[in-house]
């Protein structure tokens, strides 16, 4: 008796198809079957074809299927601000405050969020953690309107977001501009006023483009050993820290910091900080009692290897997951000199750490796929929804080209995906079901009017701020061994 089939939106087929559940099947000659924005099948092609009947197939013969790649800690506005200063990371810093403050209209942080979302798409990564400003120092939150423009180009493009919000680190009040044409005009912001438009943000933007875009709350991190001249503002970080959690709490957000290192976790822990809503960025030389702290409150940390504070310190990830902490990977952003690739930051990620034990069995290629899919899923609170192949799960899909020189032969496919591969072999990318790249070719936007939209947001901030000089070469480019 024939048995009829079920019609679905999509089904892609023939494919390696990496799942990453809770089995970590690999299927040969696999399938996935979509419906709306959600996964309904997993399993042989034969087994899907003879159960469906899809209104579009995608044939994923010599490729691998896997769950869209995530980004779990970068910078909103460093798109346009890539290798500035020119290796001098405390002039790219500094550039970076005056721009963020000062030389930013609403146009900039469009131009830049659709930048970074299409660079993101192109390469795979379909979840992106984005603070919404410079390191953990300065935030655009003198009014909801930049963000706004953000979250607009997160929705066009298709992809998958969190954006950050929390106030500039202290003394405050701090001065921001706004842009009329060729005028511009200063106000002084205080911390007041920041706190009312994260609450803005949260408010208009959380939940956007059916749940794609995110808020989460964040908080300069708190330590005066590092730096003494916080201790002056204890009591401002401690009220901050009251605050902006019962605000994550009251709306059920994320909470994240950047820049954490040695004792600083600790006392995180001490100020309510830590939870298994937390995930805390770049945890460099951690003490024994910062890694205690975050297993026991379930806290995730995100390392980032490509990351300048990653040459200045080491995020000790062995010890963290051997001690049972979750850990993710992030990019740390596109600026001053990294990308969204998070296939290049899955291999930094491994010979990092194995150069640091002399060892090259550290970090299997497995974990390191896990730390960009289902691992950073549950850091950032989203595991029931993606960062794996199952049914049920957000169809947040890419498809990678195997059948490549650097990627031959067509074998052990995990290492494969880990290991050689890059963002330009993803072929395919699929958000909440829909197809946002097919055979490389983007579909939900305009990529030569993105990047000319770019640079004219770049030229024109560049314009305002005097910057220019800040793309000059310097004189120890050529023939030294340092800057």
């Amino acid at each position: 008796m024939l048995h009829s089939q079920t019609p679905i939106d999509l089904l892609i087929e023939h494919g390696t198809v990496i799942t990453v559940d809770t089995e970590r099947r690999v299927i040969e000659d696999g399938a996935i079957a979509v419906n709306g924005d959600r996964i309904v099948a997993v399993g042989t092609t034969a087994e899907l074809q003879a159960r469906y009947s899809a209104r579009k197939t995608l044939n994923a013969f010599r490729k691998a299927v896997l769950p869209g790649l995530i980004d779990s800690h970068a910078h909103a506005g460093h798109g346009l601000l890539k290798t500035m200063g020119a290796g001098d990371a405390g002039a790219w810093m500094d550039a970076c405050q005056v721009i963020y403050t000062l030389g930013s209209d609403e146009e900039f942080w469009y131009a830049e969020a659709k930048l970074a979302a299409l660079e993101r798409l192109k390469c795979g990564t379909t979840t992106g953690v984005c603070l919404f400003g410079g390191g953990d120092s300065i935030m655009r939150v003198d009014d909801p309107r930049y963000a706004t423009r953000h979250c607009d180009a997160i929705t066009e493009t298709g992809t998958r977001s969190v954006l950050a919000v929390g106030p500039s680190r202290p003394p405050g009040p701090r001065t921001y501009a706004t842009w009329n044409g060729d005028q511009r005009s200063d106000r002084e912001i205080s911390f007041a006023q920041m706190y009312e438009t994260c609450e803005a943000i949260i408010q208009t933007q959380h939940g956007r483009a059916d749940g794609r875009v995110n808020i989460a709350v964040t908080l300069p991190v708190f330590h005066p050993d590092q730096e003494p001249a916080q201790l002056q503002f204890e009591d401002i970080f401690r009220a901050q820290a009251a605050q902006y959690m019962g605000l994550a709490k009251a709306h059920s957000l994320g909470f994240t910091q950047d820049g954490h290192r040695t004792g600083s976790l600790k006392l995180a822990q001490g100020m309510g900080l830590l939870g298994n809503s937390s995930y805390m960025s770049h945890s460099i030389d951690l003490t024994d009692e910062d890694i205690a702290a975050c297993a026991a409150t379930d806290t995730r940390i995100v390392h980032n290897p490509s990351a300048i504070m990653s040459i200045r310190g080491r995020c000790p990830v062995p010890e963290l997951l051997q001690a049972g902490v979750t850990v993710a990977l992030g990019s740390d952003g596109i600026a001053p000199d990294r990308s969204y690739d998070m296939f290049r930051h899955m291999f930094q990620c491994m010979h990092y750490h194995r150069r640091h034990f002399r060892d090259a069995g550290v970090l299997p290629h497995g974990k390191v796929l896990e730390m960009v899919t289902i691992d950073a899923a549950r850091a950032i609170g989203l595991d029931h929804e993606i960062g794996s192949l199952e049914v049920g799960k957000k169809a947040d899909i890419i498809l990678v080209d195997l059948f490549k020189p650097h990627m031959m032969p067509l074998n052990m496919p995990v290492y494969r995906v880990t290991a050689f591969a890059n963002g330009a072999d993803v072929t395919t990318t699929i958000v909440n079901g829909r197809v946002l790249m097919e055979d490389g070719k983007v579909t939900t936007v305009d990529e030569v009017e993105v990047m000319e939209a770019a640079q004219r947001a770049t030229d024109l901030m560049l314009e305002r701020t005097g910057l220019q000089h800040l793309l000059a070469s310097p004189e120890n480019l050529w023939r030294v061994a340092h800057y």
